[in-house]
């Protein structure tokens, strides 16, 4: 019981008020170059620009555009050839057999790293087939596929998803056996078994390392593919970038094989940056990005 010489709390509470707010000298002023330096997408236009201008400099230097084209040179080609519809028809060709065999690979290695995951027979499958498959460069199964397969994309495709499920398999294995005991014991607690226990539980805590795996997967698709269509791109007529280039290259086209490959670089420029985005939405907004 408070004495009658005892203050209400209210009031002992404002003694301790301040009176005085802070001092606004305090704040942190930022000049103009590192709010600027503050942008990556700034910084890494102007490491473009830079990269650019070597270029440029350098074909001209060298003044042998057989040998370096100059990046207007390149840029010209490749305004010419999208006019035409030439260079729109075969990225279009490589971006469906790209699509087709990676969502493919992906879905091999979904099962099999799900498989591993719930039994012990799984996990003792998945690592010989990745200690087999994953050093096997996929480029060598070509002949094989094409005794198999046929001439055509679907030889391709095969080597593809080859390329694709061995690197997302290993990156969700380590994911899924990263995730803590605690979020495991929440997964029994809960009573969830088998599927319902990767789908719940594993994916959403092991989403940084699928992510990881679902990107090296992509560069490893597109570098298969274009190297499967420097060598059998005709056989399925029209071809695609790979056979662009390489027909370009046999018509002493340097320009347009410098943008063949520019294409492919822009391509996997905005692919990066869907991945980025969902990274931004997912990774980065629940606190694990690492």
């Amino acid at each position: 019981m408070l004495s009658k010489e005892s203050k209400p709390l209210a009031v002992l509470k404002e003694e301790y008020k301040e009176t005085e707010s802070p001092p606004q000298d305090l704040k942190i002023k930022l000049s103009v170059y590192e709010k600027l330096y503050a942008i990556a997408a700034l910084r890494k236009s102007v490491l473009f620009v830079l990269i650019v201008l070597l270029w440029q400099v350098y074909a001209l230097g060298l003044d042998n555009p057989l040998m370096v084209p100059s990046f207007s040179d390149t840029v010209k080609g490749l305004l010419r050839v999208i006019m035409s519809g030439e260079l729109v028809l075969r990225t279009l060709t490589s971006l469906r057999v790209i699509l087709f065999a990676y969502l493919g690979g992906v879905l091999v290695a979904g099962v099999l790293t799900v498989f591993a995951i719930t039994t012990r027979i799984g996990t003792d499958l998945l690592e010989l087939l990745t200690a087999m498959f994953n050093p096997l460069p996929a480029i060598a199964l070509l002949p094989l596929a094409l005794l198999w397969f046929g001439l055509g994309y679907p030889s391709i495709m095969f080597v593809i998803i080859h390329a694709v499920a061995w690197p997302v398999s290993l990156n969700i294995y380590a994911g899924f056996m990263g995730v803590s005991s605690t979020l495991r014991m929440v997964g029994k607690n809960y009573e969830l078994r088998g599927f319902s226990f990767v789908f719940k539980i594993l994916i959403p805590a092991a989403f940084p390392h699928i992510l990881t795996g679902l990107k090296v997967g992509w560069a490893f698709s597109w570098r298969t593919l274009i190297a499967a269509e420097l060598v059998f791109g005709v056989s399925s007529g029209s071809g695609g970038l790979g056979w662009f280039i390489y027909e370009n290259k046999n018509q002493l086209n340097t320009n347009l094989v410098f943008a063949g490959l520019l294409t492919v670089i822009i391509i996997g420029v905005l692919v990066e940056g869907v991945f980025r985005v969902i990274e931004e939405r997912t990774v980065v907004k629940w606190g694990m990005h690492f």
